[in-house]
């Protein structure tokens, strides 16, 4: 009744007012949201293609270097570059490096920040080296029973070379009975994978028979240290070389791995890397490296130039599709291959089933190599083996007697 009152009531002509509404926009706080985030990301990578940055903001630092701290040879370093550091963030600073004691070198890499591209800046006495990962240490040290005349520099360090009738394969070979050997039955055993881990290799150093041959891999944080250890011990050492396995890179050797990929000099230059770690090997053999022991044209100059220098070549047996037997013919070098993996299961049980088919290639063929890591069970059933192996008339010797044996026979 009320309502009706009130429209007779009502001008004529007026309508009657209406509520007022709520201002809706035409878009949800989700939406909003998300437009927000797109625009964000649109304009971040806009920054990142359009911002001319080829280190892609890697963390590095600029530091001054004074003129008197530079080598002789040496230019000004051109405004825009920056060593590279390992800092959790950029920064800048304009700290001098600290001056280089006499005879010390200090190498400092060099970011071009237009192109990226890196140069190596000696602050001491010596050359630049033309690779950042090489050159950012110092040269391994000599180590001690070393004959001089076997080395020549390289500028990773120290590598070996032939000095008239020497060779460092028959100057750095173990001693061993080598008459008798040549009428009985040998073994050799070769354990692989030292100067990584410095309590297992010292096991290996230690607890095996100085016949028992070490083979030790470029990499831990003094492996010359190790291996001249090994060698006070009588044992006879091997230098492993990181090669390129079928499933690279996601099975990686490490640093420096000899690669199907790169050309000669490439793959010769990493192995100058590898030999100047140590002195004092025979020979040297494959770390991992199933792909490349079975390329020639990878494989072939590296035998080549393992020859040239005076070494042997033992390959471990773990590629079937080797080419290193054939490539050491040409080359006429000393030359073993591994027949047994003696802890590729490594328990006790197995271990001692490999160690006496070893015994029995042995017989048969007159000479056999077993291979193994420094595992402490591989250590252990090894070391009571050999105890009474010379009970059972086969002569444990160096890996290099049974190289010698072979090519003679």
């Amino acid at each position: 009744m009320t309502e009706t009152a009130d429209d007779l009531s009502a001008p004529l002509g007026q309508d009657k007012p209406r509520r007022k509404r709520r201002l809706r926009l035409p878009f949800t706080a989700m939406q909003l949201l998300a437009v927000l985030l797109g625009l964000f990301l649109a304009a971040f990578a806009g920054f990142a293609i359009l911002n001319k940055d080829p280190l892609g903001g890697e963390p590095m630092t600029r530091i001054a270097i004074n003129p008197a701290d530079k080598a002789p040879d040496e230019k000004p370093v051109a405004a825009g570059h920056g060593s590279e550091t390992k800092p959790e963030g950029k920064h800048e600073t304009n700290e001098a490096p600290k001056q280089a004691a006499p005879g010390e070198q200090k190498t400092v890499t060099m970011i071009d920040g237009s192109t990226g591209a890196r140069h190596d800046v000696v602050i001491g006495a010596g050359e630049a080296a033309d690779k950042a990962d090489a050159s950012a240490s110092a040269p391994p040290p000599v180590m001690a029973g070393i004959n001089p005349k076997l080395l020549e520099k390289s500028r990773y360090g120290m590598i070996p070379v032939v000095a008239g009738d020497l060779k460092p394969f028959n100057v750095y070979a173990a001693d061993a009975d080598r008459a008798k050997a040549a009428k009985m039955p040998v073994v050799a055993i070769v354990i692989g994978g030292l100067g990584v881990g410095a309590a297992k290799t010292t096991d290996a150093i230690m607890k095996l028979p100085a016949a028992v041959t070490l083979a030790f891999t470029p990499y831990g944080a003094d492996p010359g240290k190790l291996a001249e250890r090994a060698r006070a011990q009588r044992h006879e050492i091997f230098l492993q070389v990181p090669m390129e396995p079928y499933d690279f890179p996601d099975n990686d050797p490490g640093p420096q791995t000899l690669l199907t990929s790169l050309s000669a000099d490439q793959n010769t230059d990493r192995l100058y890397w590898h030999l100047s770690r140590m002195q004092g090997y025979a020979g040297i053999t494959n770390f991992m490296g199933a792909r490349f022991i079975a390329t020639e044209p990878a494989m072939q100059p590296i035998i080549r130039e393992a020859a040239r220098r005076g070494l042997g070549f033992f390959d471990d047996g773990s590629s079937p599709r080797s080419i290193a037997p054939q490539a050491a013919a040409n080359q006429t070098m000393p030359f073993g291959k591994g027949d047994i993996a003696i802890d590729a299961v490594p328990t006790a049980t197995e271990i001692d089933r490999a160690l006496n088919k070893l015994e029995s290639a042995a017989r048969e063929r007159g000479a056999a190599v077993g291979t193994a890591s420094a595992l402490p069970v591989s250590i252990e059933r090894i070391g009571a083996w050999t105890k009474t192996l010379g009970d059972r008339g086969i002569l444990l010797v160096p890996l290099t007697t049974v190289m010698l044996k072979s090519k003679s026979s």
